[in-house]
């Protein structure tokens, strides 16, 4: 009762704080609700970026990581600090200068209203498809384990998956809709402040536990353990390696926290310039401690939990179950519930801010008023809620690996914004018709190159070393046929995926479906008390490794991929430019919405941020 109290009384408070800060915001036009009324700090802005930006699904997804990979992963966090440096120092004066409410607004001035139509088009699908329901569908899960929702309610995890989905999208859409981007960002300040004390509730409980009440000599216990898990470097076949940080890693970071709607809307909303760029570079120095939240629980769980976990997924939420004490749950919970709301409401604020800008101003209805771009943005949301909200528990029934799926999917449109939004600033006299060629060719190489080409050359490599895999199963076989029971289902269900190996074309789907029956095995005997043969567990280590590195060969990392048609889709652009330039030079014009006179300590925080990121590497390495 008293975890149940401690989440409801945390989550009103929230509620409350955020309607008493908004409720004098003019939200009847349209730099009133898509903007907060140009009127939002930079603590404001700093504490809706990191909220925006940390969700359950990367708490979890991150730590899980680092428990299989160790420190590594932290690129998504730290390098993460040197694109919002990048957007503060040179996007966002250019943005605020124009005096624009959402990206493709400044890309109809600077090409035409195709750019910009395609533009908010692809934003659109990519948080139909990809963003919404998924972070419903996490966040429900997260919220559905620590509440043992089901045996709460009295229901099937099925309908209590359905009843939590309804009930996150149903309060984010109140805040997202009703409220308008200042109350979205107010609440996510206040949910900032908490997620930071809570998700450092975790490794510092987490460390207190290894070194015996002590938190540095839980530190010195884990680095004379596991020195393996502190390296930055990561090798080939790893999820991240180093190379990639130099290519497709900052170029996707500089998307997303320069270019994508969701993101730099609220930096958009700030009331100068000084203060937009305050709030990033907050938000960069923060984001360098982020590695505490989201990569070192993974790490202290490893210790905990011997590496027995079959399921890295799975080493937060039974770290914060082993470490947190039971009187903090409801508060840990109910920050949890912030950063699930965040990440839902501000993806559809974003759309509402497209849909009623972009789309329904430009195309539906040229001369309606403020106040009839508002309505309909609103009406577009709260369709657009209730289809995610509809959608989301399918999720549930996709195959495993569905989240890396759809994160390689937003490459799709990813690459070819940021292409013509940086040749947009840097250029003068490229045309519409590169932009459109550009943001069309992008869109289509990556998906032939993705979801093409990969998938064929990674068969060719997968029938290439098909003796070998063979070989490999043969073992496992062996090892299973000695130790398991006839009649258990799952291991003659592995024993009949082996087999099948031998006879079926797709190996690379047999090869998955094998090791996802590895790992059920291993969680089976993990959860009731039973040790397996050090030699199954070697001969099975070994068959998912030789398949991991068969796939890493077969074809380059999608974060490569992403540079190549980065460099070819800006060559595109230049030569276009070149040989059909603009009659007229663009030039951009200040709108004098805000006042663009930079912070002037913008510079020397910058640098400051930037050697902190390279030390960590040099530390780490």
């Amino acid at each position: 009762m008293l975890q149940i109290l401690s989440f409801v009384g945390f989550t009103a408070l929230v509620a409350i704080v955020s309607y008493f800060a908004t409720r004098k915001t003019d939200e009847s036009s349209s730099e009133g609700y898509f903007l907060g009324g140009r009127s939002l700090t930079g603590v404001v802005i700093a504490g809706s970026l990191l909220l925006t930006n940390l969700s359950t699904e990367q708490i979890v997804g991150l730590n899980g990581s680092a428990y299989r990979e160790g420190i590594l992963v932290m690129a998504w966090e730290t390098l993460a600090a040197i694109a919002i440096v990048v957007t503060a120092l040179f996007l966002l004066p250019r943005y605020l200068k124009g005096g624009i409410t959402t990206i493709p607004t400044f890309l109809e001035t600077r090409f035409n209203k195709s750019t910009k139509a395609i533009t908010s088009a692809l934003f659109l699908s990519g948080y139909v498809v990809v963003l919404l329901p998924i972070v419903l569908y996490s966040g429900a899960l997260a919220i559905n384990t620590m509440f043992d929702v089901p045996a709460l309610l009295g229901v099937t995890k099925s309908s209590a998956l359905w009843i939590t989905v309804f009930a996150i999208g149903i309060i984010g859409s109140i805040y997202a809709i009703f409220g308008g981007l200042k109350a979205v960002a107010v609440s996510d300040t206040i949910n900032a402040v908490g997620l930071l004390i809570g998700g450092l509730m975790i490794p510092v409980f987490g460390l207190l536990e290894i070194g015996n009440n002590s938190i540095s000599a839980g530190i010195d216990r884990l680095l004379s353990e596991h020195p393996e898990k502190f390296d930055a470097i990561g090798s080939a076949d790893s999820s991240i390696p180093f190379a990639t940080i130099f290519t497709g890693m900052m170029l996707v970071q500089l998307f997303y926290w320069g270019t994508n709607q969701a993101i730099i809307q609220r930096a958009l909303g700030a009331k100068n310039l000084k203060e937009g760029q305050k709030g990033m570079l907050y938000a960069a120095m923060i984001k360098i401690l982020g590695p505490l939240i989201v990569v070192l629980p993974g790490i202290i769980a490893y210790h905990l939990f011997s590496g027995d976990l079959a399921v890295p997924d799975e080493a937060y939420p039974k770290l914060v179950t082993r470490v947190l004490p039971a009187s903090l749950v409801g508060f840990f919970a109910a920050v949890l519930f912030g950063a699930i709301l965040s990440s839902f409401n501000s993806a559809l604020n974003s759309s509402v801010t497209l849909f009623g800008i972009d789309i329904y101003k430009q195309y539906i209805k040229k001369d309606a008023p403020e106040k009839q771009v508002v309505k309909a943005g609103k009406t577009f949301g709260i369709f657009l809620a209730f289809l995610s909200m509809f959608v989301a528990p399918f999720i549930a029934n996709a195959p495993d690996g569905l989240f890396g799926y759809l994160q390689e999917i937003n490459g799709c449109y990813s690459i070819p914004i940021l292409t013509i939004i940086v040749v947009g600033y840097l250029t003068k006299y490229v045309p519409a018709k590169a932009a459109n060629i550009a943001l069309i060719a992008g869109v289509v190489l990556y998906s032939i190159s993705q979801f093409a080409l990969k998938p064929y050359m990674i068969s060719k490599e997968f029938e290439n070393n098909k003796t070998e895999l063979l070989a490999l199963s043969n073992n496992i076989s062996t090892e299973i046929n000695q130790f398991n029971s006839p009649t258990d289902s799952l291991y003659t269900t592995t024993l009949i995926n082996l087999n099948r190996l031998r006879t079926d074309e797709n190996l690379e789907t047999n090869t998955a479906t094998i090791i996802g029956s590895i790992n059920k095995i291993q969680m089976n005997a993990s959860e009731q008390l039973v040790d397996l043969p050090e030699s199954y567990l070697e001969s099975s280590s070994l068959f998912s490794q030789r398949v991991n590195e068969i796939k890493v060969s077969a074809y380059p990392h999608f974060l490569h991929v992403m540079a190549i048609l980065f460099v070819l889709n800006v060559l595109i652009m230049l030569l276009i430019g070149k040989m059909n330039p603009r009659s007229v030079a663009f030039e951009l014009q200040f709108t004098k919405q805000v006042d663009i006179t930079p912070w002037r300590h913008a510079r020397w925080v910058s640098v400051i941020i930037i050697v902190v990121v390279c030390a960590s590497y040099v530390i780490f390495s």
